[in-house]
């Protein structure tokens, strides 16, 4: 039976431009875009509120957030998935990137246990039963300096929606650790360390990361490759890091902490992500390159909400601010993340794409999510 919506009188945010018109939803799909206000007989009337295409995610731990909402309280994983599904499509985001750690430290004080095949088999069974409202891929974050990482990877196969595999290096003393003190103010607060406790997690990641740094990232480079991902690098934060990075193909950038990193990456050709809550709060709450520092010097090309799905939407309009350009900013966290996946499906409003769609105002310089529609099915 065919669905069809139509959403008019709506500003359209387009690739380069934003008019004023109306969309055709139908079947799944932007079936016909229209030019002017009119309200056509059974459509919906936006009252010149913007229609931008639905938000992609790459790189949220908040499935994370919702599985152990306190420090030892693990919550039940599909409630969890379902909370976090909804959660993602409130704010606007029709796809996402579930990130979820591969690589476990099982035996020491700092332990942290395998958890990612389990999960994402549970996710991908709610997405089989069409549980889920939003589309869903899998982001593994390979954790460099941990026991397990080859063991784990391996247990993935190319028909798990893996779509990214990003190298984390969380060693003491670099990238995002490379200042301790703010390392032991992290981590003892997230993990309830002692100072003692504190002092013997720093020597065991150094010994591993000695041990079995290059094995775990030569793992994580090979099997991301055998199970299609994109490969992307976490934390640059030296020239020389962007360069190893892209000598093992890496395309996207999470995160880099300087601006010399951030310039490697464009001069290697990689895309460059930042967090929204960096962009939000003004700053990185640790202590690296502010994101909006970066998108005036023309260094950063999409944003991701790291930890707080709803800065994602409130990041993109912000960009627009800082670069006169909304269709710009709304770009970072649509077509510009499509394109460095190959989702060649969605990421902009234009004819024969998903109709995957936002509408939102702006609300004395706030941006609020009014409505969104996944695949054409309203979902929020």
């Amino acid at each position: 039976m065919t669905q069809e919506t139509i959403l008019a009188n709506a500003k359209l945010i387009l690739r380069d431009e934003v008019v004023t018109g109306s969309l055709k939803l139908r079947d799944g799909l932007i079936a016909s875009m229209d030019t002017g206000a009119s309200v056509p007989v059974g459509a919906l009337d936006c009252n010149g509120d913007y229609l931008a295409p639905g938000l992609i995610e790459l790189h949220t731990d908040n499935l994370e957030r919702h599985i152990t909402p306190r420090p030892k309280v693990e919550w039940p994983h599909g409630p969890a998935i379902l909370a976090h599904d909804r959660e993602m499509a409130g704010c606007g985001i029709t796809t996402v990137f579930d990130a979820m750690r591969v690589g476990s430290i099982p035996e020491s004080k700092g332990r942290y246990l395998k958890y990612a095949r389990a999960l994402s088999s549970e996710l991908l069974a709610l997405r089989a039963r069409g549980a889920l409202k939003i589309s869903h891929f899998l982001h593994l974050r390979a954790e460099i300096c941990s026991e397990t990482l080859p063991d784990e990877l391996a247990e993935f196969t190319p028909e798990d929606r893996v779509r990214i595999v990003s190298l984390m290096d969380h060693t003491p003393g670099q990238r995002q650790f490379r200042d301790i003190e703010k390392m032991k103010g992290y981590v003892m607060g997230k993990r309830q360390m002692s100072e003692e406790d504190f002092t013997e997690h720093v020597a065991n990641l150094l010994d591993l990361q000695n041990r079995l740094g290059a094995i775990h990232e030569a793992a994580a480079v090979r099997d991301g490759t055998r199970l299609g991902a994109v490969l992307a690098s976490h934390d640059d934060t030296t020239a020389e890091q962007v360069g190893t990075s892209a000598g093992h193909g890496v395309t996207m950038a999470e995160f880099p902490t300087t601006v010399e990193a951030a310039q490697a990456c464009r001069d290697h050709g990689i895309a460059i992500i930042m967090g929204a809550p960096n962009l939000v709060r003004g700053g990185s709450h640790s202590g690296n390159v502010a994101a909006q520092d970066l998108a005036e010097r023309e260094l950063l090309d999409i944003v991701s909400s790291d930890y707080v799905p709803a800065a994602l939407l409130l990041s993109a309009v912000q960009l627009g601010d800082v670069w006169g350009n909304l269709a710009r900013g709304i770009a970072t966290v649509t077509a510009n993340p499509a394109q460095a996946v190959s989702l060649k499906d969605r990421g902009v409003l234009e004819v024969g794409k998903r109709a995957d769609v936002i509408r939102f105002a702006i609300d004395d310089g706030t941006a609020v999510a009014r409505q969104v529609w996944s695949h054409g099915t309203q979902v929020a």
